[in-house]
Parts: structure tokens; C-alpha cells; sequence
């Protein structure tokens, strides 16, 4: 099966499974006009398009590994974030949340921001806020975040975190918000099926962190650039982002080490707001 039919066969695979248009729009996270324009091929299928789909049908594992390579024929897929605030980024959340549902190993590099997963309520309002929506929509993209953040406390999952030390500096919110968001780390920290890392300043390296990325599993990875969010499906170049998560997570430091640095710095925080006039 080549790119370009890649719509209609889904359509006919749904069309097959006995489920209506809308039920599969709903479980895709997908407005239904949307499905309708990817299965008439107005609109290409992202990869993640795709996953969503196949598993709101509910196909075989053998049917999806087809339809997925199919969608992987273009291995790279570049999406504005102006397209996404169209879409409204709670929506993005939703879809998110679904890609998360569906990965048992999830591997998260961050050199600019705490993980979505591991931030606090105020600090999620603190990203968002940087976004210039109405106060409408800052509120539901904030919630459909927290609502994400339920997958963190899914212990089928492996979820593994590797921080650089700046990102527990940057002061995004209030020094007493930023000393709750460290509680909240540590406090995720403790959770057996989730492995925090974080690589100190102080650490000699050998490499150099560019930009925050995701894995999921070994099918997927996107990064988020200046402009747009790059989904990368391609093995021999996800491979090279797992070589890079490796890396950084072998310098970092875990366990009650890391406990102990994010404590430190969580007093240097409150010591601050005791200072302050």
C-alpha cells in the first residue's frame, strides 16, 4: 500500500469493522469533518493521524504494523505551531494523551521546560500563558494538560525523565511555585515505573542538548522546535535520538543523589522568598 491511498484503505477498514464515522472521529481525537477529509485523501494522515485511527478502529497487530508503514513512507512530518493553535491546543493535549495511552516506554529529554507530565497546575498556566490565548482558552488547554497527566500514574508504563539542571533554575514562576514544582518532582520520583534523571552543570559532557525531544517506544519521536513540532518515524533516525536520551542519561544523576540536588535547590528557592521585602 503506497502514501497516497492510505485515506481510502482506512476508510474501508473502518467502513469493514462495522463502526460508524463518528464513533472512530471520537476515539481518534479528531473532529469528524477531519476524518472525512483524510478517508476522500483532501487531507494526508499524520503518522500519529494513523495511530489514532487504527486504534480507535481496533485492528489486529498485524494490520496496524501494515497501515503504520505505509504512514511512515515520509519519515519526517513538520507542523506549525500556528496550524496547532488553530486546532486549539487543548485539542493537541487530547492528542497527546492519546499517543501516551498507547506507549508503554515513553523517554523525555528536556533542556527548556519541566516535562508536561511532571509540571505543577501553576506552572502548566505559566507555558500556556506564554501562548497569547483568551483566558478561555488558557483555561482548557491547562486542563486537558492535567487531565494528560493521569498516564503518570499508570504503572504498566516505563516513563523516564532526563532534566538538565537549568530547567530546575529557570524561574518561570514565583520562587515559592518554583519550590512546589520541585516537590512535585521529587515527589514523582518515588513512583516505580517512573526513572528521573538529571544532568548537573557541574557534570564534565561530551555532548550538547540542542532541544527537548520525545520517544515513544521505538516508533516515534517529536520535537519541539521554535516554530513547529517535528515528528520523526523513521528507525535509523530514531536511533539517533535514543543514542542522545542514552547519553545525557548516563551523565545525569538518579535515585536519593538527584532527590537531594532538587532539594537544595527547592530551599535556595524558599530561602529567597523569605528574603524578599
Amino acid at each position: 500500500m503506497n502514501r497516497t491511498r492510505l485515506g481510502a484503505a482506512l476508510r474501508e477498514l473502518r467502513q469493514a469493522s462495522g463502526k460508524e464515522a463518528k464513533a472512530v472521529a471520537r476515539g481518534a481525537v479528531m473532529s469528524p469533518s477531519k476524518l472525512s477529509k483524510i478517508e476522500t485523501g483532501k487531507v494526508p494522515p499524520t503518522v500519529a493521524d494513523v495511530e489514532r485511527i487504527l486504534t480507535a478502529i481496533g485492528v489486529s497487530d498485524e494490520v496496524k504494523a501494515e497501515y503504520m508503514a505505509a504512514a511512515r513512507a515520509e519519515a519526517t512530518e513538520t507542523t506549525a505551531w500556528r496550524l496547532i493553535r488553530r486546532l486549539g491546543h487543548h485539542r493537541k493535549q487530547q492528542q497527546i494523551k492519546a499517543l501516551d495511552d498507547s506507549t508503554e516506554l515513553l523517554r523525555v529529554f528536556q533542556p527548556s521546560l519541566v516535562p508536561g507530565l511532571l509540571q505543577t497546575p501553576e506552572y502548566v498556566r505559566a507555558v500556556f500563558g506564554r501562548k497569547d490565548l483568551s483566558e478561555e482558552q488558557l483555561s482548557r488547554a491547562v486542563s486537558a494538560r492535567l487531565v494528560r497527566q493521569q498516564s503518570l500514574y499508570d504503572a504498566t508504563k516505563t516513563l523516564q525523565f532526563v532534566i538538565t539542571e537549568p530547567v530546575l533554575r529557570w524561574r518561570l514562576v514565583p520562587a515559592a511555585m518554583m519550590a512546589g514544582q520541585l516537590d512535585r518532582i521529587i515527589s514523582a520520583s518515588r513512583l516505580g515505573h517512573v526513572d528521573i534523571r538529571v544532568v548537573p552543570l557541574a557534570a564534565p559532557q561530551s555532548d550538547v542538548p540542542a532541544h527537548s525531544f520525545v520517544i515513544r517506544d521505538d516508533r516515534m519521536v517529536t520535537v519541539e522546535t521554535v516554530h513547529a513540532e517535528v515528528t520523526v518515524t523513521d528507525p535509523r533516525d530514531i536511533e539517533v535520538y535514543v543514542r542522545k536520551f542514552n547519553g545525557f542519561s548516563d551523565a545525569a544523576v538518579s535515585g536519593d543523589v538527584m532527590r537531594h540536588m532538587l532539594e537544595n535547590i527547592r530551599d535556595e528557592f524558599l530561602g529567597d522568598q523569605e528574603g524578599a521585602p
